[in-house]
């Protein structure tokens, strides 16, 4: 990967946010917040299809994944939408390169206009994360359009960041399942689609689903796990939940990262992570799992040991 792809998250030293002077990193290459009009990205009237815009988007980490269409003559179709939210909505992309067998199905998540973006309790998410210009701290706080568009940016890279550091985790040692982020281009992230690639069937999530009493202990196994990975990482998911968890076959993937917290720079960074333990934990034990498997205020205190506050 190229030194300048990854956004300054990783860099930090133990105590120092993660997220600190996080204004996303091709604004500070000189991008405009949104990505410039061109006639070559409108796409075709005949078919959908346009260009691909992997060449002046932010890639993830390398190696990327033998799936992943990165050809430049690649064409990018539109298939429909897969969730829509109150930050943003994801579309299910088909990126392909005309005349060969060469495609791949993508999961492009879109924050809405700064206008209409209603982010859940920001404010909150947002601590340890600043930018050291007190123009943009100031339009931030205030809640200005360019503030809005400010923290949008902010949310993008931060989740782009984390998903990439995670996914290089989980590559090494298996003990994470995050999407691969495939790019970031202004505010938007194009990201590895989970689910069916025949049907384009995205893969359901946990919450939708009724697991056996086996399954049931398998994919709580593998929660601990995960939330032992983020925590070793620094982080706290921030607003997990049984919707933000898919399940595909068989192995639980962690998705929607926008608000990850640094549990060692954000003030509540101990609090945000006890919430992610206490609604993944009712949940199971709701679903049949013995009461003394889901202890969430022990599993807590090894979390936070587990990253370095306790």
């Amino acid at each position: 990967m190229r030194d300048h792809d990854l956004p300054a998250l990783e860099r930090r030293s133990r105590g120092k946010s993660r997220f600190d002077d996080d204004e996303p990193q091709f604004l500070k290459r000189g991008r405009q917040t949104e990505p410039p009009a061109d006639l070559d990205s409108e796409p075709d009237p005949d078919t959908g299809e346009r260009w691909s815009s992997w060449d002046d988007a932010v890639h993830g980490p390398q190696p990327y994944p033998a799936w992943l269409v990165t050809e430049l003559a690649a064409k990018d179709t539109e298939l429909g939408v897969l969730k829509t939210g109150k930050e943003a909505d994801v579309h299910l992309v088909r990126r392909a390169v005309p005349d060969t067998d060469r495609s791949c199905l993508l999961a492009a998540k879109r924050y809405r206009d700064p206008e209409h973006r209603l982010f859940h309790r920001d404010a909150g998410y947002l601590e340890g994360r600043r930018v050291r210009r007190s123009r943009e701290n100031r339009a931030m706080a205030s809640r200005t359009a360019f503030g809005r568009q400010m923290i949008a940016g902010q949310w993008a890279a931060a989740e782009f960041a984390a998903l990439s550091r995670l996914w290089e985790i989980g590559a090494g040692h298996d003990r994470i399942a995050v999407p691969y982020p495939v790019q970031l281009r202004g505010t938007e992230l194009m990201l590895e689609f989970v689910g069916d690639a025949e049907s384009g069937e995205a893969a359901p999530r946990l919450a939708q689903l009724r697991p056996d009493p086996v399954e049931l202990r398998d994919l709580w196994a593998q929660m601990v796990e995960a939330l032992r990975v983020l925590a070793r990482a620094g982080y706290a998911h921030g607003d997990l939940s049984p919707y933000n968890l898919l399940v595909h076959q068989g192995r639980l993937v962690v998705i929607d990262l926008p608000q990850v917290v640094d549990v060692v720079a954000n003030p509540q960074g101990p609090e945000f992570l006890a919430r992610d333990v206490r609604v993944v934990g009712t949940w199971f034990a709701a679903r049949g799992l013995p009461t003394e498997q889901v202890d969430p205020a022990t599993l807590t205190g090894e979390l936070l040991r587990e990253a370095g506050i306790r």
